[in-house]
Formats: structure tokens, sequence, C-alpha cells
């Protein structure tokens, strides 16, 4: 039953990429509540810690995309080690200052560098598409990665926050920043898996953001992410009304294993039918599930209805970093997940911050129309953004393809000129040894196999 997860493992170094990378992986979900909850408990006020960890996000968003597209240009080994650096240094300040008593200028300025912290997620997938780009195995690698993903978020909060109320106040970021360490540095130690880096093609190349259909993705998870973000700060809300607020984190739970069910099961399947349409379909039922929250009169029930909620996030993610895949450059496919990383994050920003509004307002109940609206939203920004997704199916060569051969894309395959981001249908040829293909790494349009109906993301 698990033989496609025990697949993607047979190549040399992916066991040892995949669990570096989850512990390098494990502060995303650590170093924002271990923040709020180290400052909140040095200080007593939750103003300050929010507005901190508001600026953590702010400089995520804006510091990310460009710290992987350096990653892209000189390989993941010579930036992210100098990125850790900066990170270490900066989380180490806040708490020192923290601690101290020190101005709060000086808090903002350390949490606003803490946002050098590299898109560990991205690096991970970045390496599975350098061993198994343009073959199914690469479905399944991006479905196991979301688990952990899920696993992370789960695990992470309820380790934070307990290490901050129960040893000293800032353990939580402590330990976030010593499990940051090991990752990074355990990871770039393996360059055997290591993507090759590319330097800039031709000069003005620009963002990867220039690409119509990446601005798609990331338009629509920006939504996405207002759902997430709204979901959390009203289940927390809910539950205190309830007078339970310590199960809260059950809820929550329960929504991350969900997603990590879908997950699981979702790269067993196998990609089947055309990825836009798989992308939209995940966003729509992720939109939908939104609507039960707004009849939840018990934690039980809430519990219940997150969790079948849970079940539409790994498989759209899963489908949307495999659409990322195809329809950027090699040169630029870490920055290109980073974008969609980064959509999300501001989405949940977006939502913490309005839900929380309106439950100060009105109560939780109410704000579940936050969540159900984001939904709205993200089906709207993907319905009226899918004729550009299917251009990039169209345009990338992706209408049909063949098989590949079991050894293609194996490691060690010389991937350093660029070779197209195909879907997860199998091709006749390896990448990069039959067809011309464009400056880009895109098949040509005069070599685009046809005939095939199904498509894999």
């Amino acid at each position: 039953m698990l033989a496609p997860y025990r697949a993607i493992f047979a190549a040399p170094g992916a066991r040892a990429f995949s669990g570096a990378g989850f512990v390098a992986k494990m502060p995303i979900s650590m170093l924002g509540i271990g923040i709020v909850t180290m400052i909140s408990q040095l200080t007593g006020e939750y103003g300050i810690a929010g507005a901190l960890s508001a600026t953590h996000a702010l400089s995520l968003a804006v510091l990310g995309p460009q710290i992987s597209r350096l990653v892209d240009q000189f390989g993941q080994r010579r930036v992210l080690r100098p990125a850790l650096l900066v990170t270490v240094l900066a989380v180490t300040g806040l708490a020192v200052c923290a601690s101290l008593g020190a101005p709060t200028w000086t808090w903002f300025l350390c949490t606003a560098l803490a946002g050098c912290t590299p898109s560990m997620g991205s690096m991970v997938r970045a390496r599975w598409a350098h061993l198994y780009g343009g073959t199914p195995k690469l479905h399944t690698a991006y479905s196991f990665e979301s688990v952990l993903d899920e696993v992370c978020f789960i695990i992470g909060p309820i380790i934070s926050i307990g290490l901050c109320t129960v040893l000293f106040p800032a353990a939580g970021p402590v330990l976030a920043i010593t499990l940051l360490t090991v990752g990074v540095f355990a990871i770039t130690a393996q360059r055997s898996t290591e993507p090759p880096p590319h330097p800039k093609v031709r000069a003005g190349r620009g963002s990867a953001l220039r690409s119509p259909g990446l601005q798609v993705l990331v338009g629509t998870f920006a939504a996405a992410g207002a759902i997430f973000g709204s979901v959390d700060v009203i289940t927390v809300a809910f539950a205190d009304e309830q007078g339970h607020k310590g199960a809260a984190s059950l809820v929550l739970a329960a929504y991350a294993l969900g997603s990590c069910v879908a997950g699981i099961v979702f790269g067993l399947m196998g990609p089947r039918g055309r990825a836009q349409r798989r992308f939209l379909i995940g966003v729509v039922a992720m939109a939908a599930s939104m609507l039960p929250l707004q009849f939840v009169g018990s934690l039980p029930a809430l519990g219940v209805a997150v969790f079948v909620a849970g079940l539409a996030i790994a498989p759209t993610i899963v489908t949307t970093m495999a659409l990322v895949e195809r329809m950027v450059p090699r040169a630029q496919l870490t920055e290109g997940m980073t974008w969609v990383s980064t959509g999300l994050a501001a989405g949940v920003a977006a939502g913490a911050a309005v839900s929380g509004w309106v439950v100060d307002r009105s109560g939780a109940q109410t704000a579940f129309l936050v969540s159900a609206c984001a939904g709205a939203l993200a089906v709207l920004v993907a319905s009226l953004g899918l004729r550009r997704l299917r251009d990039v199916e169209v345009s990338s060569g992706e209408t049909g393809q063949k098989s590949v051969p079991p050894d293609a894309g194996a490691p060690g395959q010389d991937r350093n000129a660029p070779s197209p981001p195909a879907p997860e249908a199998e091709r006749s040829t390896a990448p990069g040894t039959g067809g011309a293909h464009d400056e880009d790494g895109h098949l040509a349009a005069a070599d685009e196999p046809r005939g095939l109906e199904q498509l894999g993301g």
C-alpha cells in the first residue's frame, strides 16, 4: 500500500535531505507563536506581542522570496548558511533585548531581521523536483512533504508554547533557532541532491512573479491563507466562549490532521486529470467546507467540521506546487514556490486580523463569516485566472506526454542545462534528451507531443 512512498526514497540521499528538511521546517510553526508567548510572558502585554508577530510575518513576506531568488542563482549552500546566521543573531537579539528591557524599537528591529529565515519547505521541494521532475514520483514526494508540513503545525506550536510557559520565556524561540541551525547545516551538507545554481540566463529576466499563472496561484493562496488565519483565531475565541479555551489546540490539531490524512491518501492515488482542474476543485472544496462552520454549536461539532475542512488542504497545496514546477523556469523554481508561501502567509495575517476584529464586536459564531468570505474570494480569483493556468499547460508542452525510462531524473543526471518543468505524466524520453527547448527550459512548441488526455500535477 505504501509502495509509492517507499519508491521515492530509493534515490540515494532522499531520506537524508527529507529528514533534515523536516527538522529545518519545524521552526516555521514555532517561531511566530514563540515570539508572541515570550513577549506576553515578559511584559504581560498582548498588544506589543501581536505587533511583533505581524512584523515578523511582514518581514518573511518581503525577504523570503528574495532569499529564495538568491538560492536559485547561487545555490542552497552559499545562501542558506548566511541567511541562517542573520536569523539566529536576530532571534537571539530579540530575546536578550526583551529580557533586559531594552527600548522596544530594538525588539522590532531584531524581529524584522528574523524575516531572513529561509523557506525550507521550498528548498526541500526543489530537491525533489531536481530528482524526479517530469515523473509521477514528484506527485508522491510533494504529498509526503505536505504531510510533514501538517505534522509540524500539529506539534510545533504545542512544543513552543509549552517550553515558554514551563521553562523560561525565550525557550520556544531558542529551540526553534536550534532546530533551524541543525536542519540547515544538515541539508546544505548534502551536495549530491542539491539543485545546481542557475546564474541569470539573460539580463532583465526579473522576478518569477512576472508569470501570469504564478500571479493567479499567489492571489488564490492569499485568500486561502485568510481562511486558515481566520479559522485559527475564531477557534480559540469559540473555545473561550464555550468555557474550554484549552481545547482550541485539540480542535486545530483536528484541522491539521484532516489535511495530513488527505495528503497521505492523495500521494498514494497518483495524479488524475488536468492539474488546473484539480486546483480549481480543491479551492472550491476549501471554500465549501467553510459553510458548515456557520452552524456549529459545540466544540465536538467544530472539531468534526474542521477535520472535514482539512481534507481539502493538502491535495490543493500539492497540486499548486506542481503547477509552479511546470510554469516557472527551472532557474527560478525555488523563488516561485516561495512566492506561493508568501501569499499564503500574508493571507493568514490578514485573515487573523479581520476575524479578530469581528470576534471582538460580534462574537465567534458571526466571525466564521470571515472564513466563508475568504473562501468565496479564493474561488473567484481561481476561476477568473483559470485561463492563465490552461495557457501555461499548453505553452509548456503539457497537452499530452508519453512514458519515461525508470531511471529518468535519477540522482547524478546533469541538470545544469535548463530542462522543462514537466508534469507528472510520464515521458517517452528523459528530460533534456530529445526535442528543442527555449532559453527558460520549457519544451518548444514544435516538439510538443500530443494525444494523451490525462495530465499529472
